[in-house]
């Protein structure tokens, strides 16, 4: 028997690795676009009578474009979200996520070369085009490798569970001892070791 090589990385640290790549890719996207939409992109001037200054009115990426920021939030919850999915439904996941860094990528791109009235900041629209392509970056890997990753442990996804625990044949129950270690049991199976106490 040939053991494997030890620079071969496992599959689960390799997926595990690409995970954690695209989730924060995800979400530091989402969240520069997301601040960058915040900002000031634009000041219209209007002028007044003399001698009265002219009157400035910032217009923010949100004001300018006020699906961008609604696009980020639901990014960010994506990009979170990629942890608690598997499979097919992460891999649609991370479609969806390639579309909103897209689009949030075109928000920004607009803003770089729309002639908004008065002085213009180019950099908040520069970013907010970064931040959707970081976005749009993880949720292609996502989309791509996403099947293949591991998912949330299952003991803790709720199951129905039988009156009667297998492999102790104990009734399922409240536990009345005050032991810790049969606290923590009881929580490994589900229970409130609280209940009945």
């Amino acid at each position: 028997m040939t053991p494997a090589p030890a620079d071969a990385p496992a599959p689960v640290a390799r997926g595990r690795r690409e995970l954690t790549y695209a989730v924060l890719l995800c979400l530091a996207g989402a969240g520069l676009a997301l601040w960058a939409s915040t900002r000031t992109w634009a000041v219209e001037l209007t002028a007044r009578p003399a001698p009265l200054p002219p009157v400035r009115a910032a217009r923010t990426g949100a004001g300018l474009l006020p699906w961008l920021p609604a696009l980020a939030v639901v990014a960010l919850a994506g990009g979170g979200a990629v942890l608690a999915t598997r499979a097919v439904v992460r891999r649609l996941l991370g479609a969806l996520l390639l579309a909103l860094g897209v689009a949030a990528a075109a928000g920004g791109g607009y803003g770089l070369v729309a002639a908004f009235g008065g002085e213009v900041s180019r950099r908040w629209p520069a970013l907010c085009l970064v931040g959707g392509l970081l976005a749009a970056a993880g949720g292609a890997l996502t989309a791509l490798r996403g099947g293949g990753w591991p998912a949330m442990g299952a003991r803790y996804e709720r199951r129905a569970r039988p009156a009667v625990d297998a492999p102790t044949g104990a009734a399922a129950g409240p536990v009345t001892g005050r032991r810790t270690t049969e606290a923590w049991d009881a929580l490994d199976r589900g229970e409130d070791p609280t209940a009945g106490s």
